[in-house]
């Protein structure tokens, strides 16, 4: 199972001058008979970390219609003035009552400033929810990740969840790694029986995950064919190369410094006296 289908049929774009100090971006959704409306404020840059930089954007999302919108789910893509795409964000919203106005947040990252807008959406998304539910075993790198579905936690990787048909995020933390997230399309023609992997990002420490499922975080110090010495917490630990069934080692910064050398000392010459 591909972690996003693209089953997204509604695309409306536009060019807008993003951080224009008094101009809102006002967006109609669908454009025939408009049944949403998005307002997005000013767009500001809060991080930026390898060339990426993270924007946040306060929403004003608007039911025009007289009847319950029970989930609302836009991602929004931002692209330059080559119309390449630079980086994307999911905006979801649930229960939105009629004509309720509610006020959602929008987290952006980008590669550049983007020059235009694609808001892309599901063209069912207003229908009435079914029943039918698809599994997805939803796995990590490292395993052990706390997981929320839509904001909800559902518990630790690998776990095994029931997603509706529709647009869904995917957000795993776990300690001494960064924050990784995804949104996920799951379609009404979708197979029981997938998964999905999302690897963590931010490594701090070397990780070694065990044939018996425990994971070790420290320094690994060495390395041979029958043994892996690894420091975990100032205490080091010998393990037999067989427990071993996966290791991730972190990058490691070496500064080479160039040889200290002692000044030759000098000779003062002492004056000659002839006689």
């Amino acid at each position: 199972m591909k972690k996003s289908v693209s089953v997204l049929v509604v695309i409306l774009a536009f060019v807008v001058g993003l951080w224009a100090k008094d101009s809102a971006i006002v967006l109609q959704w669908p454009q025939d008979k408009p049944a949403i409306k998005l307002a997005f404020g000013k767009f500001q840059q809060v991080g930026s970390l390898a060339g990426q930089s993270t924007y946040v954007c306060d929403v004003v999302v608007e039911n025009l219609t007289d009847k319950l919108v029970p989930r609302a789910s836009f991602t929004v893509y931002g692209n330059d003035r080559n119309n390449v795409r630079i980086g994307d964000g999911l905006l979801l919203v649930s229960d939105l009552g009629p004509q309720q106005r509610v006020k959602a947040r929008l987290q952006f990252t980008s590669v550049g400033v983007p020059a235009s807008l694609t808001l892309s959406a599901k063209k069912d998304m207003l229908a009435a929810p079914g029943a039918k539910t698809i599994p997805l075993r939803v796995l990590s790198v490292p395993p052990g990740a706390q997981l929320k579905v839509d904001g909800q936690d559902v518990g630790s990787t690998p776990v095994m969840v029931k997603l509706t048909v529709g647009s869904h995020n995917l957000e795993l933390t776990k300690e001494g790694y960064a924050q990784g997230s995804t949104p996920l399309e799951v379609t009404p023609d979708e197979l029981p029986g997938g998964s999905i992997t999302v690897e963590l990002g931010g490594l701090s420490r070397d990780t070694i995950e065990l044939r018996d499922g425990v994971v070790l975080l420290g320094d690994v110090l060495s390395m041979s064919l029958t043994s892996v010495v690894i420091r975990v917490d100032g205490k080091e630990q010998t393990l037999d190369r067989n427990q071993v069934k996966k290791m991730m080692l972190v990058e490691r910064q070496v500064t080479l410094q160039p040889a200290i050398t002692q000044p030759a000392p000098s000779v003062q010459s002492q004056p000659n006296h002839w006689r």
